[in-house]
């Protein structure tokens, strides 16, 4: 490791250089530097890294710092460690909408609405997104607002190529980026042209919310088929047994019962894909906003030629700008830009431009910074109001995201609930609507990012009454 500015030290072949004067923290470039040595290879499966005491001390850095970068790397999948044992490079293959069924209507009294999957358009920036489009208008050549390429301009490529990889550990290049109109269009235009190669079945987590998956697979001819998902993310074995040619996953934070897929079942996912031929698309949909720790690294920064990366600013943003994008691999990049010039000629430039300068100049990371606490300080109040009306709801997947599912005990039927919540004057889903095998405990999904903590404990307060009448009448 080579360090500069500070401190320095070298392990094998891997130059590990700290920059304390610069915005990122110690224990994210560590970690960037050995994700960066084991995805080139200079850190070979099986290389023991040193002792965190050890490290830390060469570096010159508390052992935290280091501890914390190896515990991200190992909920990634890069390393694998046990206590009182070793930390070493694990084993893993390298390669360098229709809405769904809504609740019962609450007619014109509703009071609150729990809807999920919506940023806080209140809090949309404004000033600072202006100002990005005027410096667009000013600066940029009259070219870029010809007819682009399929894949997008090159500024928002790169920024968001850059971005990525810095925050979400991707293996993204400007080259393997394209722009599309949100979430629905990129699983159109990838299923549409994975269907042309020959695939036959797609494999959607059971439960999810892919009904923007669903019906363009069975229009392409393809199977679609369902696969269990547990605590900790989606069913690794039933996967194997699927006979799928893609699967689709939200592996950071499961739609909607909240699991993080493991490191080990990551490593699972990966080396079936290798092994079968087949394609993971991880739709990222809202990994940014995590409040127990950094967020969980992308899959596709582990195997970049069988990972497809799906991202949109719809949660971060607003789900009108209508911004999407895929990080493709290499073998995908021509075929589906053309799919996109096909089906609109491109994706507007100025948005396009403008969400380049907003990423470049880190307005999107201070907007990120500033909402987080928001939204966490949401999910706390919910939690809290749950806690004292709703004790025997068991929430889940509460670490991350801008929702949580709480899960009903045996007397509580959730159709009954969701019904007399409506009548109540609260909106709120239920989990079975977006089951395929409609089986499965009974559980209530409950959106905060949109509604303030008065509004979301007056929300569990009317909650608590409907749940009073239902069982009243059982």
């Amino acid at each position: 490791m080579a360090v500069s500015g500070t401190n320095s030290g070298r392990y094998g072949d891997l130059p590990l250089i700290l920059d304390r004067s610069g915005p990122e923290a110690l224990h994210r470039q560590v970690g960037a530097a050995i994700r960066a040595g084991i995805r080139s290879g200079r850190l070979a499966v099986g290389t023991r890294l040193p002792p965190t005491r050890t490290m830390a001390a060469e570096l010159g850095v508390s052992r935290g710092v280091v501890v914390e970068a190896y515990q991200q790397l190992i909920a990634e999948g890069y390393l694998t460690g046990r206590t009182g044992g070793y930390t070493t490079v694990a084993e893993w293959p390298r390669h360098v909408a229709a809405e769904p069924a809504a609740p019962a209507t609450p007619g014109p009294d509703l009071r609150v609405d729990f809807g999920y999957g919506r940023a806080d358009v209140a809090s949309f920036p404004r000033q600072t997104w202006l100002r990005s489009i005027r410096r667009v208008m000013v600066e940029t050549p009259g070219d870029r607002f010809l007819y682009s390429t399929g894949q997008g301009v090159v500024e928002v490529r790169t920024a968001l190529a850059d971005y990525l990889n810095r925050v979400r550990g991707t293996a993204a290049h400007p080259d393997t980026v394209l722009i599309c109109n949100g979430y629905a269009q990129a699983v159109t235009l990838l299923i549409a042209v994975l269907a042309r190669r020959g695939a036959r079945r797609l494999a959607v987590e059971d439960p999810s919310s892919d009904d923007d998956a669903r019906p363009i697979a069975a229009a392409a001819g393809m199977e679609v088929v369902g696969i269990p998902v547990g605590p900790d993310g989606v069913d690794v074995a039933a996967l194997e047994r699927s006979d799928a040619d893609l699967v689709i996953l939200t592996p950071s934070h499961q739609w909607p019962t909240g699991g993080v897929l493991s490191a080990q079942a990551r490593a699972a996912v990966l080396h079936w894909a290798d092994r079968r031929g087949a394609l993971v698309v991880e739709d990222d949909y809202d990994a940014e906003y995590r409040y127990d720790r950094q967020p969980v690294g992308a899959m596709q920064g582990l195997a970049p030629e069988r990972v497809v990366y799906a991202g949109s600013a719809s949660k971060t943003l607003a789900p009108g700008l209508r911004l999407g994008w895929l990080v493709l691999p290499r073998h995908l990049v021509a075929d589906v830009a053309a799919a996109k010039v096909l089906a609109d000629r491109g994706s507007p430039a100025l948005e396009q431009l403008s969400f380049a300068d907003f990423l470049a100049r880190g307005e999107f990371d201070r907007h990120l910074r500033r909402m987080r606490p928001v939204y966490r300080r949401r999910r706390d109040a919910l939690l809290a109001a749950l806690a004292a009306r709703l004790p025997d709801l068991e929430p889940a997947g509460i670490a991350a995201g801008l929702h949580l599912v709480a899960w009903l005990p045996p007397d509580l039927d959730e159709a009954a609930v969701v019904a007399a919540a409506a009548r109540h004057g609260v909106a709120v889903h239920g989990v079975t609507p977006y089951r395929m095998a409609r089986t499965g405990p009974g559980g209530l999904v409950f959106g905060y990012s949109s509604i303030g903590e008065r509004a979301i404990t007056t929300g569990v307060d009317l909650l608590a009454d409907a749940v009073a009448e239902v069982r009243s009448r059982a």
